[in-house]
């Protein structure tokens, strides 16, 4: 198959590539994609056009029988994010795949499950390789979180169309991503991550999803793991003499998280990369518990979801030893 042609006419004639039963046929399809994506007359190219594009990627990825095949296949489809040359682009070819896997998700069998799951673990961690590429510029950050949250999303707690098993595993690997990013990319001039920003998605989810268990999902495998890092490594790092606080702290993380993310909480900021500096644990803490509070005030969270993160707020407050964190739900 020769090179595609530079036009938005092409998008159908490389979908039925994608879509071949013939291997061959779809690597070169999958070769021709970086090309395809990085036409500047691509950045105008409809909705419509990029969700049948992903359509014919799906079932590519769905005929990647071969475990090997298989990795190779997603770390290939996701690198295309970083490697397409505009950022229009790059985020027409996020929202397409995350609509889809919306779309798609219910119609995966057991048997293909486990290669869907990694590959949005894929997609995951390169969403957040491509942030950190433009030092988590705000309005990159914003675009991504509406992707995120707008209708056809993963995480718009308004449509019920969404996976809960999507919602979860979304959840799951979230933290772990932004930790291996910032792991593999932090040199001394590099931004610090806005967390509170990026994590906007789950407190908007936490305060408004009808599902109980979804708020319960969100809080043990997201809320209380980073404040219990927080916690952490702000006992390592305190200077104090009150040996058996700090052996308190630890005590109460280890009990509670396995899970610690120590270049997260080194290299963040709050809201926006460009003007705040890295935030100590403490104080990243005492403004992530804040923000939660705030998120749990707004008029439309569900009262059923206020009282949880009130509770969850005062839980995590009463850890923190003479926290400037005034939680007074009424």
């Amino acid at each position: 198959m020769t090179a595609v042609p530079s036009s938005s006419n092409s998008a159908p004639q490389l979908n039925k590539y994608l879509a071949s039963t013939e291997k061959k046929t779809r690597d070169k399809a999958i070769k021709n994609l970086s090309i395809f994506l990085s036409d500047e007359s691509q950045n105008k190219m409809p909705k419509s056009e990029m969700i049948r594009l992903w359509k014919g990627i799906f079932y590519c990825f769905w005929m990647s029988d071969k475990p090997l095949v298989q990795q190779a296949l997603a770390t290939e489809l996701a690198e295309l994010v970083l490697t397409t040359t505009n950022t229009s682009a790059a985020l027409s070819f996020l929202n397409g795949f995350w609509e889809t896997i919306v779309r798609e998700w219910n119609g995966i069998d057991r048997l293909r499950l486990d290669k869907y799951l990694m590959l949005v673990r894929r997609f995951v961690d390169v969403s957040f390789r491509f942030l950190v590429l433009y030092d988590w510029d705000l309005k990159l950050c914003q675009e991504y979180n509406i992707i995120l949250t707008h209708q056809g999303g993963p995480l718009c707690p308004s449509d019920g169309r969404v996976p809960v098993g999507l919602v979860y595993h979304v959840a799951d690997v979230y933290l772990e991503g932004l930790e291996k990013s910032l792991h593999s990319s932090i040199t001394v001039t590099a931004k610090p991550v806005p967390i509170a920003l990026i994590l906007t998605p789950f407190f908007n989810l936490a305060s408004q999803t009808p599902l109980g268990s979804t708020y319960k999902h969100l809080q043990s495998s997201l809320f209380e793991p980073l404040l219990s890092s927080c916690l952490l490594l702000e006992a390592g790092s305190e200077e104090e003499n009150d040996g058996e606080l700090r052996a308190r702290k630890r005590r109460r993380v280890d009990s509670s998280s396995s899970d610690m993310y120590p270049s997260i909480i080194t290299n963040a900021c709050f809201d926006d990369a460009s003007i705040e500096v890295k935030l100590p644990p403490k104080l990243l803490r005492r403004k992530l518990l804040r923000r939660l509070f705030e998120t749990a005030s707004r008029a439309e969270t569900r009262d059923a979801n206020r009282r949880k993160i009130y509770a969850l707020c005062k839980a995590e407050n009463d850890d923190e030893d003479d926290s400037e964190v005034e939680l007074d739900a009424e």
